[in-house]
């Protein structure tokens, strides 16, 4: 059959496909193998999230956060947070702050590591994803000493953090899994508090990063893939709004922890990675460098949490819960603490917008309140939604795999498009 007899055809591409990242369903027109237009539909997951958060008081909405980008939890959390605590007119502690600063880049590390993996897996390679999930693994044992949970940690709060951070990480137990000599070395880190975990973490980490970059940076097969691939001028990624990796990795040096910094970020040292020709490859540069700067951070806030003691909720009794010994005996604490847990308070009327550098770029809280004890409206800025409708624009003139390559690099997680 000759070229002039072939004929466009429409597929789909989702959302049972593996490297569709959740329900995306992506509608390709193909001319052969070559993409001639794509047409992205969302609507398979949605969740009602910013509806549901109108009904509940607002301190119930916090754990909805952690499920829309349910790879960047803490981050989710602390927008909604930080808009509550504008409208409340109210400041964390300093050391509430630092410790949010901390898990803001302990929770970019765990999406860039979750990135490399997946994506590294859609493009054919696959020891990656082991390794990343090896680093993984410490990380969300820090999730789970301060909240109880790997992932939903519903750990920040109007006014500050949940509770302080433990002063003893849990050890692995004998099993058929860990026995011996690799027992004794995975309990090596944890025998005393998690800042000496985070201490013994961040002085290995660059190394871990350095096992990725050898068998990623200069591998042929990887640029191939990567290199020239869906490439995104500056002009475009303003245009299209996009924010994070998907701007810096086209050579604009955009960071809200910069610009606009929040929590402690204007007291920390380090550098926002830019890329150059705003391809697949660049964008993955810098998500590796990201990774180095946020252990670099991690480990200056463990410094200073280390050194200055506090509290990490403010002593304000309208939205922080009374101490358990005050509950058991004073009767008017133990009301108190059940009409906090169960109406809420109210936040005076007014309206305001939030954002935080998410690992996948600027996630912002936009909350109306009406004087009650729950917002009048909820409106979450993802930046996941942003980026998926430049797809068309980016895969144009590609094959149908350098489409698997453009999606992996968006980062996308549906919770957070399609909320």
């Amino acid at each position: 059959m000759s070229s002039q007899e072939i004929r466009n055809y429409t597929m789909n591409f989702g959302p049972q496909h593996p490297a569709a990242h959740g329900v995306l369903r992506l509608v390709l027109e193909m001319d052969g193998e070559t993409v001639v237009r794509a047409d992205p539909h969302i609507g398979l997951l949605h969740r009602g999230t910013e509806k549901l958060a109108e009904s509940k008081p607002f301190n119930q909405s916090i754990g909805y956060m952690d499920r829309l980008d349910y790879v960047s939890m803490m981050c989710n959390e602390h927008a909604y947070v930080r808009a509550i605590e504008t409208l409340l007119g109210i400041e964390a502690p300093v050391r509430a702050q630092y410790i949010r600063t901390m898990f803001d880049e302990i929770t970019r590390i765990l999406n860039h590591l979750m990135w490399i993996g997946s994506n590294a897996l859609d493009l054919g390679a696959m020891a990656v994803f082991l390794y990343a999930f090896r680093e993984r693994e410490e990380l969300m044992d820090c999730y789970e000493a301060v909240s109880g949970a790997r992932m939903h940690a519903t750990y920040y709060r109007p006014g500050g953090v949940y509770r302080d951070l433990p002063g003893k990480m849990s050890q692995y137990r004998e099993s058929p899994w860990h026995k011996g000599k690799d027992l004794k070395r995975l309990n090596s880190w944890r025998e005393g508090s998690m800042l000496d975990f985070l201490d013994a973490f961040t002085a290995d980490f660059s190394k871990k990063v350095d096992e990725y970059e050898e068998l990623l940076t200069d591998n042929r097969i990887w640029k191939q893939r990567t290199v020239g691939i869906g490439v995104v001028s500056p002009e475009m990624a303003q245009q299209w709004g996009m924010t994070g990796v998907m701007l810096r990795g086209s050579g604009i040096a955009w960071d809200l922890r910069k610009k606009q910094p929040y929590a402690k970020y204007a007291d920390m040292d380090f550098d926002i990675p830019v890329g150059v020709k705003g391809d697949c490859y660049d964008r993955y540069l810098v998500r590796v460098e990201e990774m180095r700067q946020s252990n670099r951070i991690i480990k200056q806030c463990a410094d200073w949490l280390r050194a200055n003691p506090g509290p990490v909720m403010v002593e304000n009794f309208k939205v922080a819960p009374p101490k358990r010994e005050a509950m058991k005996e004073d009767m008017e604490a133990l009301i108190h603490h059940f009409k906090l847990f169960t109406e809420g308070y109210g936040v005076p009327a007014g309206e305001t917008y939030a954002a935080v550098e998410a690992p996948k770029g600027e996630f912002g809280c936009y909350l109306i309140s009406d004087g009650a004890n729950k917002p009048f409206r909820v409106h979450l800025r993802a930046p996941g939604f942003a980026h998926l409708s430049s797809m068309d624009a980016l895969v144009r003139g590609h094959m149908l795999a350098d489409a698997v390559a453009v999606i992996g690099t968006y980062d996308l997680v549906f919770g957070e498009v399609d909320r």
